[in-house]
């Protein structure tokens, strides 16, 4: 998925609150009237998003509404309890990275335990996902996480503390809800719709590898 990350003064990026990469419009608000009107110089600013219309408002070079720093929208289906700590990982990740990082191993663990792990032990739930012939990208993926979160709460050579390292974590979790649940949905929808015939072909063929 396409992400580009809000910045101050762009032109375009992914909208916060629609998730479209789109057009934005900027306006500027001040009490200082030597350059009213005129974003380059006004501390407070305002983007409109051409797709849905909404708002960002920033002071300076920091958007300050929507409260989520430069992480990237969820991905569609992400579960809703994993979703949850995401979203609460977004919104504190500009102030506290550190806090960010360990709230995405956390939404990790949980969505160790929807892929149907034990959800106790991330460490032992990867391995046990490993067994089970997860790709080595995504195994890489959530251990990049895991152990990036645990850093931040054992501080360690990771510096959990630079938004840059700990913004590549939610484009991770993006990668591994991609890999883990939209493309066996995908494809699984895809395998349903193929002809009766087809597929108990396909049953009749592996059952004789059996």
């Amino acid at each position: 998925m396409t992400y580009i990350a809000p910045t101050v003064l762009a032109t375009k990026f992914t909208c916060p609150n629609c998730g479209a990469i789109a057009k934005q419009s900027w306006k500027s608000r001040s009490t200082d009237f030597t350059h009213y009107g005129d974003a380059e110089y006004e501390p407070l600013r305002v983007a409109v998003c051409d797709h849905c219309g909404d708002y960002t408002l920033w002071h300076q070079d920091v958007m300050v509404y929507p409260d989520r720093g430069n992480a990237p929208p969820p991905n569609p289906d992400m579960p809703q309890n994993v979703r949850d700590y995401y979203e609460e990982a977004a919104s504190v990740s500009a102030k506290s990275p550190r806090a960010a990082a360990g709230l995405l191993r956390l939404a990790v663990q949980v969505l160790c335990k929807e892929l149907g792990e034990a959800g106790k032990n991330i460490n032992e739930d990867i391995g046990s996902l490993v067994k089970k012939g997860l790709p080595l990208t995504v195994q890489q993926s959530l251990d990049v996480v895991r152990v990036t979160g645990n850093h931040a709460v054992h501080p360690g050579q990771i510096d959990t503390d630079d938004e840059q390292v700990v913004g590549t974590l939610f484009s991770l979790l993006n990668v591994i809800v991609e890999y883990m649940v939209s493309l066996p949905n995908r494809v699984g929808a895809l395998y349903k719709a193929l002809p009766t015939g087809a597929l108990e072909q396909i049953q009749k063929r592996d059952a004789d590898k059996a």
